[in-house]
Parts: C-alpha cells; structure tokens; sequence
C-alpha cells in the first residue's frame, strides 16, 4: 500500500510551485525541465545522474537544477525518500536576476548538487511560508535573499557592493513603525524609502543587522508586550499588533520573549493581586 505523501501548492504572489513528496519510493526517469528547480533533500538516498554524471545524493543536499538539463534519480539505500522543491520559470528568474545583479542574464547554477547550511536555512524558511500560504513578506523576502546568496556564490559574480543609504533606512523604519498594525507589503516599504528591493534587502541587513521583516517582528513583539502587561487577551493583543492569528502571534512571541503570551500576561496580573509582588 502507497502510503507517500505528494503536496503541491502554486503560490500566487511569488508566481512559482512548491512541491513536498515524503515517503516516495518511485525512481524518476531521464527527463528535463523548461524552469528552474531547487531542491532539498530531508530523508533518503539516491543515486542522481545530471547531464550524464552520476551523484549520491543524502539528506542535507540541496539541488540546483537548471532548464533543459536533463537528470534521472532512483532510490539506493532500499527506504523511503523525503524531497521538497520549488520551480521558478526562467521569466522570473530573468526579473529577480536583473534586480539582484543588475543584469537580465540567465545564471546557470554550478555545482549541481551543494551543502550549504546558510542556504539550506533560507530554503526552509522560503518553502514553509509558501507551503504554509503565507501573505507576510517575509517570503518574498526570502526568495530574494536566497536566490542573491545562490547567484553569490554559485551563479555568475555580481557586484556586491552595498550602498549605505542611510536616509532610505530610516525612511523604511519609521514606516514599519507606524504601520506594524497592518498588513505590511516589501513594495510598500520599498515604494516609501525610495529603493529596490534587492538594494533595501542589502543596505538593511548592512545597516541593521537584520532584514526588514525581522525589524517589523521585533517592533510587533515590543507592541504586544506593553499590551499584554496592560491586561490584553492574548487573542486581542495579536489582532492589534499585526499578527495574522493567535497561533501565528504566540509561536513569534515565544521564539523572542521564550515564554508563551499568556504566561507574560499572568505575571503581571499576579503583580498586581499581590500588591506589586511578582510570584513563581
């Protein structure tokens, strides 16, 4: 009895697919692709023949598939296969290129098979938003960052220089900061400070430390919690800082403060039927 599971999302915004697959045993023939496919391998191992040269691939591997080369792959350690991927047609790697490098030049991604945890982070990152049907730009934000850090290092060089753009940064967080309560685009912030994406991506990160959406998150989470000491149901403090949901607004504030909302909540109603002392 087949018991794989094959899912299969077209997101939209982005304008690509992503693609998970758990369980499968079937080999793929030798075929070719007209789009761009990145790949990540999370359980098995198979044996890959791209453009005629054969690769053990093992969890960990992401895969860099350019249009029209051909590959083939079967599994060889007799279990199961875990994948997970997304296609990207060579139109909007054309748009992303030229806006990352500056030049409308198809890269062509080299080595095929790579280990690289900074990019395999940003993978996951990008794919669970997509797969998740995310609407926050932090996806978008991540196609753009992964895709840089891919042409970076294995596409062809482009000019990393990073303007400081100083004005522009302040211009972009003092709208995240009046804004945080909305729903927040990438092209909004971009349209109110003046820069590309791709350049408010880099100066950012240079300039702050962290990309926009992080930035937007911290300054959320710092909204929630003068809410939360005030008494706010957790549900309401998510609805008024910007969060999507509860659920989505307690695991953000969790990863940053490292308590739930709720439990932050109670320690200061505890403060205050005690006259101000706080209890374990």
């Amino acid at each position: 009895m087949d018991k794989s599971i094959k899912t299969a999302v077209y997101d939209d915004e982005l304008r690509l697919e992503a693609y998970r697959f758990d369980g499968i045993m079937q080999p793929f023939p030798n075929h070719f692709h007209e789009y761009y496919v990145i790949g990540l391998v999370e359980r098995g191992e198979r044996c890959l023949s791209y453009r005629n040269q054969e690769y053990t691939i093992r969890a960990g591997d992401l895969l860099l598939f350019n249009p029209g080369d051909n590959h083939a792959c079967s599994q060889t350690d007799g279990g199961t296969f875990a994948y997970r991927s997304i296609n990207i047609s060579k139109e909007i790697i054309s748009e992303l290129s030229m806006e990352i490098t500056g030049r409308k030049n198809l890269p062509g991604f080299s080595p095929t098979v790579i280990r690289d945890r900074e990019a395999v982070c940003c993978f996951r990152t990008l794919h669970g938003l997509i797969m998740d049907s995310s609407r926050e730009f932090k996806k978008e934000e991540n196609l753009l960052l992964l895709l840089a850090l891919l042409i970076r290092r294995y596409g062809q060089p482009f000019d990393e220089y990073v303007p400081e753009c100083r004005e522009e940064i302040e211009s972009a967080c003092a709208f995240m900061e009046t804004h945080y309560s909305e729903h927040i685009s990438l092209e909004q912030i971009c349209r109110h400070s003046g820069l590309s994406r791709s350049t408010l991506l880099r100066a950012f990160t240079r300039s702050k430390g962290v990309t926009p959406y992080c930035y937007l998150e911290n300054i959320r989470i710092g909204a929630a919690k003068k809410l939360l000491e005030q008494g706010t149901a957790p549900v309401d403090a998510a609805l008024m800082t910007g969060f999507s949901d509860q659920s989505h607004f307690t695991n953000y504030f969790s990863r940053f403060i490292g308590i739930a909302p709720g439990v932050y909540r109670d320690i200061f109603t505890a403060k205050e039927k005690t006259g101000g002392r706080s209890h374990e």
